[in-house]
């Protein structure tokens, strides 16, 4: 949808959902372009990311950030070019990477959580994905917590995402088997004939604990953990002595409003951990690792630009087409790197 270049689209948070986010749970608003005040840059937002932890910053339940006030902008982290500025250190025409960016057409700045990406990238969406938070989160999260080695076995469910396609990529290059565990039969090939995963199991058919089983004869000794649910439960039982568990996100209980039906898997959990020494770990990615961000981009950048780390991006043309676009994302419906294509 074309629109004045005095004008900024926002998207805000109508109201809190209950169970799954709705139509209704958001609303299109629009005014003026906003002017840079002192120590301020205006950003014009070219590709939006939309994520899973999105939907825990549209509930006011306690968690590790603030969540979004209702009728104010949806988080997000955006790729934008500086259009003008008024802060130290950026020009008009810079290209940044902005974790401040929101679903919007423009964003004022004062440079924090800003960081400066090559001006002629040649897919500057990349910035928001392999190259932005997911691939450090599935960096850092498997090299710091998971420290995988040669020889051992790593299961990573939502294999295709943007966060798993870095976990299995990454450490097949570290000489491990990598299972990976996807929704449906199309994921799942492309995970093994493209990345290069050794195995990829459908979570949408029956008998997956056994199938994922079958798939790992020698235990597993990483779980990238951004599923939960019934995922897990067929993980644990495989969980070798000294596994390793980093827990980056729950996607299968974000639209979750009471608890599962079923046994209390508690005690068994707790059991698990206590008699295999298993360290399971959560993180958050900027919390725990902010600082390292330019030593994941060292090693990340050639692996992406040599084809070592492949990519699949799953593109929403307009920033219109975002509610719809993050609803499906929590239903398993995107390919790829979820990315809105907000302006040229």
């Amino acid at each position: 949808m074309p629109q004045s270049a005095h004008i900024n689209r926002q998207i805000l948070l109508a109201s809190r959902p209950v169970g799954a986010p709705t139509e209704a749970n958001f609303k299109i608003v629009e005014s003026e372009v906003p002017k840079p005040g002192p120590g301020q840059m205006l950003l014009r937002n070219l590709w939006m990311s939309l994520d899973p932890y999105m939907r825990g910053r549209m509930s006011d339940a306690k968690s590790y950030a603030e969540p979004v006030p209702v009728g104010g902008v949806m988080t997000a982290g955006t790729v934008a070019r500086v259009m003008e500025s008024n802060l130290e250190g950026y020009q008009p025409g810079d290209l940044v990477m902005a974790y401040t960016g929101g679903w919007q057409d423009y964003t004022l700045s004062d440079g924090s959580m800003v960081f400066k990406q090559n001006p002629d990238m040649k897919r500057p969406s990349q910035a928001v994905g392999v190259l932005g938070m997911p691939g450090f989160t599935g960096y850092m999260g498997l090299m710091d917590i998971g420290q995988p080695k040669a020889g051992e076995t790593v299961v990573v469910a939502a294999a295709t995402g943007p966060v798993g396609a870095v976990v299995g990529q990454v450490a097949k290059l570290q000489g491990c088997r990598v299972v990976g565990i996807a929704g449906g039969a199309e994921k799942c090939g492309y995970a093994e004939a493209e990345l290069g995963f050794d195995a990829c199991l459908d979570h949408k058919r029956d008998d997956l604990a056994e199938r994922l089983a079958a798939a790992c004869p020698d235990g597993i000794d990483v779980y990238f953990e951004n599923v939960g649910g019934k995922v897990f439960d067929a993980v644990m039982p495989l969980l070798n002595a000294h596994a390793r568990v980093p827990v980056c996100g729950l996607i299968s209980q974000y639209n979750a409003t009471s608890l599962p039906n079923g046994p209390d898997r508690m005690p068994l959990l707790m059991r698990l951990l206590l008699s295999q020494r298993i360290r399971m770990q959560g993180f958050i990615i900027f919390d725990n690792y902010g600082p390292r961000y330019p030593e994941f981009l060292e090693v990340m950048t050639p692996w992406v630009d040599a084809g070592k780390v492949k990519v699949k991006e799953d593109v929403v043309e307009g920033l219109e087409n975002a509610p719809q676009a993050f609803m499906g994302l929590l239903e398993g419906r995107n390919f790829g790197k979820l990315v809105v294509h907000i302006a040229d």
